[in-house]
């Protein structure tokens, strides 16, 4: 018979003694058992122990948590937080150095625990350690001992930040500033003037006070520090005021940021890890916000300054020089100059930029082509003025509309996504990559037009055409613009539509009778195949990044199938693994049966408890958590999209319940087609055969591939 459920077994440790083995009863207070347990050893005092984990991260155990202890855990008596708390206060602050600095190490450790953190943080712990650190009389490893627990400590969110002394913000930034400096001391001095600079407005200016972006420029080319400057640059460049932005990116220019990134780290000898992945792609988030101001201004048509960029398309286009003198001519070829150039308004074209968005980012766009590439703009506005065919390519409509279409790919004007790792290398690859972009993207455009014989009834068609080959293309991840410009070679219009011919092949095939009733057949056995792929990586496993408030310092955890699918494995990683972990070193496990269901998105528990946070739509739709007996959860957010749909899928497959991602219906519809195709091969009439395809041994060699960006 099953222990009740409110009856767990651990054991516990007790340095120089036998562990005990007991039946921890959740119903009971903490603090009864805790005498128990003393008891055992004869220990008196018993309000001045506490229980924590003996694995892992060593958390204390607490009212609140003790519903996470599993059966089989390892448990350790240790002292109470408050007197561990109490006696780390006293030994830091010892003469003796080598006490100091074995206190300082264990406060670094014990800091990330929110129970002793409270204790430590009630009895003036922070500003204990704010006060070392000012006094400048650490070094080396008690530095970064010190910084480590201070950072940990306002982690948890208990102290404002806005309590920072100024002088302790000139110590930190002088770690920053001085040429030699230890690389641990440097990551965490970074960290912490990140932390100010996201989490204080008024510590922002002080920090901005202190820091130049030279001085920061200067240490990418530390590969051990570039994470951390490239983060607290872009923590500058958000918190800067909107005047400041177009200052502080001359700034960047100036300091040639790019190309170092480039160099440094894009092509540097290193893999790009996620976290630095993801503060390249808010650099470029941040980057191309700047260009918001222009899109959402709208022309004024009685500026004469904006309206002479205008005249300038037109002189550049149509060479005019040679003007007629009277004004009702002039007026004349003005306004059938503007139909070539394929405006909308032939009379007064300023109203076509009065739209936002794109507003006068898109006239900035054509200028630049202009001016830049004058050879190939001047080619696209002739080569259609002087078509008669009714199948010209209206330049100045087609700019207008791709440049708010490149705005929505690129998400221009938004705010960063928390867990998005998508930037592009080629954007990194010269100093006016926008620009670039859209001179490539127009000359696609125009291609497109022609490749189509479009007229102006099927502008929109085109664009739907150009976006597709855009997307396609981006998801490739090119890695300069000349890459960009092959693949996009290789997306022709006529590469669209088989593309999208065979996607529609997929999802819908042939609707005769026979082909349905044979669609039947086959499904069960691809769904089954589909069933065993799922299950087999599930076995295999998959490691999880935990979201903290500090993504940086990154934790991992891991989590696997038994491979007889009874049981699911998991526990905590010090680093993101390099292949499968042995289910030896997965602490926890929660037995299949006891699973009750599988919930996702904002259904999520911990996607409700941070309800109060911005939750970006990212996040959101990589959330998956595992509801198990009693009330129970343990809660995912997967690296991608595909990992996502492969545990939900596996999971719904392991409590025999529908697969319905996107992933399985993409699966389901290739592998019927392909099967299909196979059995319908020589047949000259279509017939159900009556026996099933043979289905492999090893269900796992199909590795289904996806690229979910």
């Amino acid at each position: 018979m099953p222990p009740p459920a409110d009856i767990v077994k651990v054991a516990i440790e007790w340095p120089g003694a036998n562990a005990q083995l007991i039946e921890m009863d959740q119903k009971r207070p903490l603090s009864s058992i805790i005498r128990e347990v003393c008891d055992g050893w004869s220990l008196s005092g018993s309000e001045q122990f506490a229980l924590r984990y003996a694995d892992g991260p060593q958390l204390y155990i607490t009212e609140q948590s003790r519903g996470e202890i599993k059966n089989g855990t390892i448990l350790r008596l240790a002292i109470s937080p408050a007197r561990a708390a109490r006696q780390l206060l006293e030994r830091i602050q010892s003469h003796v150095i080598d006490a100091r600095l074995e206190a300082l190490k264990e406060l670094a450790k014990l800091s990330a625990d929110p129970t002793f953190a409270a204790e430590f943080i009630n009895m003036e712990g922070i500003g204990t350690l704010a006060r070392l650190v000012e006094s400048g009389t650490h070094f080396g490893e008690m530095l970064a001992f010190t910084l480590t627990a201070f950072l940990e400590l306002m982690d948890h969110g208990i102290v404002s930040w806005d309590l920072i002394s100024l002088s302790f913000i000139k110590q930190i930034a002088s770690y920053v500033n001085q040429p030699m400096v230890d690389v641990s001391i440097l990551q965490r001095s970074l960290a912490i003037l990140e932390s100010m600079v996201l989490n204080s407005h008024s510590l922002y200016h002080r920090v901005a006070q202190e820091i130049t972006v030279g001085q920061l420029i200067g240490h990418l080319s530390n590969q051990e520090i570039q994470t951390y400057a490239i983060a607290l640059i872009n923590a500058l460049f958000l918190k800067a005021p909107e005047d400041r932005r177009q200052e502080m990116a001359s700034s960047l220019a100036q300091k040639h940021l790019r190309s170092i990134i480039l160099n440094h780290v894009i092509r540097g000898n290193r893999p790009i890890k996620a976290e630095m992945a993801h503060q390249l792609y808010v650099l470029q988030v941040l980057t191309f916000n700047l260009l918001e101001e222009r899109m959402m201004t709208k022309m004024d048509p009685n500026d004469q300054a904006q309206r002479d960029i205008i005249f300038e398309l037109r002189r550049i286009a149509f060479d005019g020089e040679n003007d007629p003198t009277g004004t009702e001519k002039r007026k004349a070829m003005y306004t059938k100059d503007y139909k070539m150039l394929g405006f909308t308004n032939h009379v007064n074209p300023a109203m076509d930029f009065t739209q936002t968005p794109p507003g006068m980012l898109a006239l900035d766009n054509m200028l630049y082509l202009a001016k830049v590439h004058q050879d190939t703009y001047i080619r696209i506005v002739l080569e259609n003025s002087s078509r008669e065919d009714k199948h010209e390519c209206p330049f100045g409509r087609c700019a207008i509309e791709l440049t708010r279409m490149l705005c929505e790919i690129l998400q221009v004007g938004e705010l960063p996504n928390e867990g998005c790792n998508d930037y592009h290398p080629m954007f990194f690859t010269h100093d006016r990559a926008w620009e670039e972009f859209f001179c490539v993207c127009i000359q696609l455009l125009n291609k497109t037009w022609k490749e189509m014989r479009a007229t102006a009834e099927d502008f929109n068609k085109v664009m739907q055409v150009v976006r597709e080959q855009i997307t396609r293309a981006l998801a490739m991840k090119p890695a300069s613009l000349d890459q960009l410009k092959n693949k996009l070679r290789g997306l022709s219009y006529s590469e669209i539509l088989r593309l999208r011919q065979s996607e529609r092949m997929s999802q819908d095939d042939f609707q005769s009778p026979p082909i349905i009733e044979l669609r039947e057949r086959i499904q069960p056995e691809i769904l089954e195949l589909i069933k065993q792929q799922r299950l087999n990586r599930l076995c295999e496993g998959s490691c999880f990044r935990k979201l903290g408030n500090r993504r940086r310092q990154e934790k991992f955890w891991f989590c696997r199938l038994s491979l007889n699918h009874k049981v699911l494995h998991y526990g905590d990683l010090e680093e993101s693994p390099q292949g499968e972990v042995p289910f030896e070193l997965l602490s926890d496990k929660i037995p299949v049966s006891d699973i009750k269901s599988v919930v996702t998105g904002k259904d999520c528990p911990h996607m409700k408890e941070k309800s109060a946070l911005k939750q970006n739509k990212e996040v959101l739709e990589l959330a998956f958590s595992v509801l198990y007996d009693p009330d129970e959860t343990l809660n995912f957010v997967a690296p991608n999209k595909y990992e996502y749909c492969i545990w939900t899928d596996g999971l719904c497959a392991l409590l025999g319940r529908e697969m319905g991602s996107d992933l399985t219906r993409s699966d389901l519809d290739t592998l019927i087609s392909m099967e299909m195709k196979l059995r319908l091969l020589d047949l000259e009439n279509i017939t159900i055969p009556d026996a099933p395809p043979p289905v492999p041994k090893e269900p796992s060699s199909y590795n289904f591939t996806y690229n979910y960006s």
